[in-house]
């Protein structure tokens, strides 16, 4: 019986129209043209222009800083999550469990705004320290699912057995424990600094003077700036994303490494 290629045509047409814009933009970012209205031959210049503009590379700094700090305080607390959703089975835990969940589905632009209308009422001021806040509000979400799906998997009696022959507890996390479910914190924390680096939508409501991350300065540039310099840059951040996507699946995944 001959099968239909409907479903393959289907499936190629919404690859060309997601992808198709994405490598337009790669591609022009090789362009010496100024305008990006023709190809003008391969050059590099405006990635080498990229390393003379403060401005970029001071929200590129912040990026990193906010981006770093709130993977490493995520992995923390989510970790912890985690474990408290895995281990134990009550009604706090089903709370638990909805507030970790409502990040994940709750629309950015909401996030954004209650969380600088939280900030003003406190009378925090806004800066790197509330975007920092902010960050740290979804990724532990995010983290808490990844090792929370771990967790699944999780042998109990691996760790009674370490502990029926004489470790303590944090000999049995360290030795075991951790090792177990450190795919997982991995992947999470791959997944969260993916996150953080691309966020613009709640970044853009809790950001002060001087805080101004990569994705709020390409917006910018997008309304006043260079064309060939946004798609450079844009080519930079889309390969980092990439990667980090990647290396979180494939950790989350050992099946697909062996």
């Amino acid at each position: 019986m001959k099968r239909s290629r409907f479903p393959l045509a289907v499936t190629a047409a919404v690859l060309v129209f997601l992808y198709m814009p994405i490598a337009v933009l790669v591609a022009n970012s090789f362009n010496a043209s100024a305008f990006g209205g023709r190809w003008e031959g391969f050059s590099l210049r405006w990635y080498a222009k990229l390393a003379g503009r403060r401005d970029i590379l001071h929200a590129l700094e912040n990026t990193v800083i906010i981006a770093v700090a709130a993977t490493l305080v995520s992995c923390v607390l989510g970790t912890l999550a985690a474990f408290a959703l895995h281990r134990y089975r009550s009604a706090l835990q089903r709370w638990h469990f909805t507030l970790i969940y409502t990040p994940l589905v709750v629309p950015e632009i909401l996030m954004g705004i209650s969380l600088l209308m939280a900030f003003a009422a406190t009378g925090v001021g806004l800066g790197l320290g509330t975007i920092f806040l902010a960050h740290v509000t979804f990724c532990v979400s995010f983290v808490a699912m990844t090792v929370l799906a771990r967790l699944q998997d999780f042998e109990d009696a691996v760790v009674e057995a370490a502990r029926d022959l004489g470790a303590g507890w944090r000999v049995t996390f360290r030795r075991v424990v951790l090792p177990m479910i450190a795919p997982g914190i991995a992947a999470g924390a791959l997944l969260a600094f993916t996150l953080s680096i691309d966020d613009f939508v709640i970044t853009f409501f809790v950001a002060g003077p001087g805080s101004t991350t990569l994705p709020i300065r390409i917006y910018s540039m997008i309304k006043f700036g260079s064309p060939p310099l946004i798609n450079a840059l844009s080519s930079i951040l889309l390969l980092v994303t990439f990667t980090a996507v990647i290396l979180s699946q494939r950790i989350s995944n050992p099946r697909r490494r062996s």
